[in-house]
C-alpha cells in the first residue's frame, strides 16, 4: 500500500494532516481539485482584494477543525468509531462540492430551482458508486439519518465546523477582524449531552464572541453592498447571454458553460440526465470569466456593456434602505439609463436590479446552542448569556437593495 501521508500548511491553522488514505483519495478527485478553481466568497474580492481564497482551502480547514472536535470529544470518553470518524470527515470534506462558479453567486441562475445542497448529495452519491460505497456512512451522517446526532450537528449546525471555518478563514482573507473568532477555544468547550452538541459552561464567553461576531461579518462582508452589486450584474449578464445565444449560434462559451447559456435546465432535467450534471462538474470560475473577456466585444450592446463593466469593474451604484423604494424611481431610472445607453425601455432592466435581504443570526428554535454546567444540566444559550440579547440576534432584519447603471460613470 501506498504511503498516503502528507501535510498541507494553511496559512490559517498552519500544518493540517490528511487524516488516512481515503480521505486522500478524496481530496485528489477531480471534483474536489475543481473546488481550487472556485472563489469561496464570489467577487466579494472586488470589495476585499484579499478575498481570493477558495472553496478548497475551506473544505480543508473545515477537515481540520474536525479533526480536533473529534480528537477533543474522544479525550471526554464520548464513543467514536474508526468508521464514524472516517464518515465524518469525509461528510465535512465533501460539503460544499456542490458549488458552482462564484460560489453562491449564479445559484439559481445556472439551474433553476436547485441548490447547492442539492447538488452536493448528488454528487456525493455518484463519488459513492465510483468508491464502492464508502461513502454511505458520510451520506448518512450529512442527511442526519445516522442514529449519533451529533455527528451532523458538527457538520451541519449552530456551531459546527463550516462555521467555525468560513469565519476565521474569510476574516483573515478580508482583513475584517471581526471574524476572527477563538475556534479552538470553542473546540475544547464542545461535549455530548444526550446525544446532541453542547457547551461547557466555561466556554459561553467564545459563544457570545461568536455570534456577535457572526452577526458583523454577514453585514460587513457575506452582504456587503458592493458584492452584492456586482453580483447583480453577473446575474444579469448571464440571463442576457442566454438571450443572445437564442440568436447568435457562436456566442463565445466553453462547452459546459453553453450547456447552461443554451438550455438552462431544471430540476426534473438535473435529476434525470447525468449529462447535466457532468458539465456542471466541468463549471468553476475560469468559464465565467473567460467569457465576460470575449463577451465585452460582442456587437450586442447590453451583453457587451455588462461584461466589459465587471471586468473593469465598473459596478452599479446601490442604495440601501429599511423600507421598500417607489416604483416611479425605479421606473424614472429604467428611462434614464434606456436614454443614456440608447435602448429600449425594457432593455434598462438589465441595468437595475431591486431586492430585499432578510437575515437573521440565530435560529433559536431549532439546533439551540445549550451550555452545559457542571451539575450535568443544560439551558439554551438564550437563558445563559447575560451579555447577549438573542431575541435580538434572533430578530428578522430587512434591507432594500436598489442598484443601477452609473449614467454618470462617476
Amino acid at each position: 500500500m501506498v504511503n498516503k501521508k502528507k501535510i498541507i500548511n494553511d496559512p490559517v491553522f498552519g500544518f493540517i494532516n490528511i487524516p488516512g488514505n481515503f480521505i486522500y483519495d478524496l481530496i485528489q478527485h477531480p471534483y474536489m481539485q475543481r473546488l481550487t478553481r472556485i472563489r469561496q466568497l464570489g467577487l466579494s474580492s472586488y470589495v476585499y482584494p484579499g478575498a481570493q481564497h477558495t472553496r478548497f482551502q475551506h473544505s480543508l480547514g473545515a477537515m481540520y477543525l474536525m479533526t480536533e472536535a473529534i480528537k477533543n470529544l474522544k479525550s471526554k470518553e464520548i464513543k467514536i468509531t474508526k468508521e464514524e470518524e472516517e464518515g465524518v470527515y469525509a461528510a465535512i470534506l465533501l460539503h460544499d462540492i456542490g458549488h458552482g462558479p462564484f460560489s453562491h453567486a449564479l445559484e439559481g441562475t445556472i439551474i433553476k430551482n436547485v441548490s447547492h445542497e442539492d447538488i452536493t448529495l448528488t454528487t456525493i452519491q455518484r463519488l459513492n458508486k465510483e468508491f464502492n460505497g464508502q461513502l454511505n456512512l458520510a451520506m448518512s451522517i450529512l442527511q442526519n439519518t445516522y442514529k449519533k446526532e451529533f455527528l451532523h450537528q458538527l457538520v451541519s449546525g449552530q456551531l459546527d465546523m463550516d462555521r467555525l471555518d468560513y469565519l476565521r478563514r474569510d476574516s483573515f482573507f478580508t482583513g475584517v477582524t471581526e471574524g476572527n473568532i477563538g475556534s479552538a477555544r470553542i473546540i475544547k468547550m464542545l461535549n455530548i449531552k444526550d446525544d446532541k452538541l453542547v457547551v461547557e459552561a466555561k466556554g459561553i464567553y467564545s459563544i457570545e464572541n461568536f455570534l456577535m461576531n457572526r452577526r458583523l461579518m454577514y453585514w460587513q462582508v457575506y452582504l456587503h453592498k458592493t458584492a452584492f452589486a456586482i453580483e447583480k450584474m453577473l446575474i444579469n449578464t448571464i440571463e442576457r447571454a442566454k438571450i443572445v445565444a437564442q440568436k447568435d449560434e457562436n456566442l463565445f462559451g466553453t462547452p459546459s458553460l453553453l450547456h447552461f447559456i443554451k438550455k438552462t435546465p431544471d430540476r426534473s432535467s438535473f435529476v434525470d440526465n447525468d449529462e447535466t450534471l457532468d458539465h456542471f462538474l466541468a463549471l468553476d470560475d475560469t468559464d465565467i470569466l473567460s467569457a465576460l473577456k470575449v463577451w465585452s466585444h460582442h456587437n450586442d450592446k447590453i451583453l457587451s456593456e455588462l461584461s466589459k463593466d465587471i471586468v473593469n469593474r465598473k459596478i452599479f451604484k446601490m442604495e440601501v434602505s429599511n423600507q421598500p423604494f417607489d416604483k416611479e424611481k425605479i421606473k424614472r431610472k429604467g428611462l434614464e439609463i434606456s436614454n443614456y445607453l440608447g435602448i429600449k425601455q425594457e432593455e434598462a432592466s438589465y441595468f437595475i436590479s431591486v431586492n430585499e435581504v432578510t437575515n437573521n443570526m440565530y435560529k433559536n428554535n431549532e439546533d439551540s446552542i445549550n451550555i452545559l454546567y457542571n451539575d450535568g444540566t443544560t439551558k439554551p444559550i438564550s437563558q445563559s448569556s447575560d451579555m447577549l440579547d438573542i431575541s435580538v440576534l434572533s430578530r428578522e432584519v430587512t434591507k432594500y437593495y436598489f442598484c443601477y447603471y452609473r449614467t454618470d460613470k462617476n
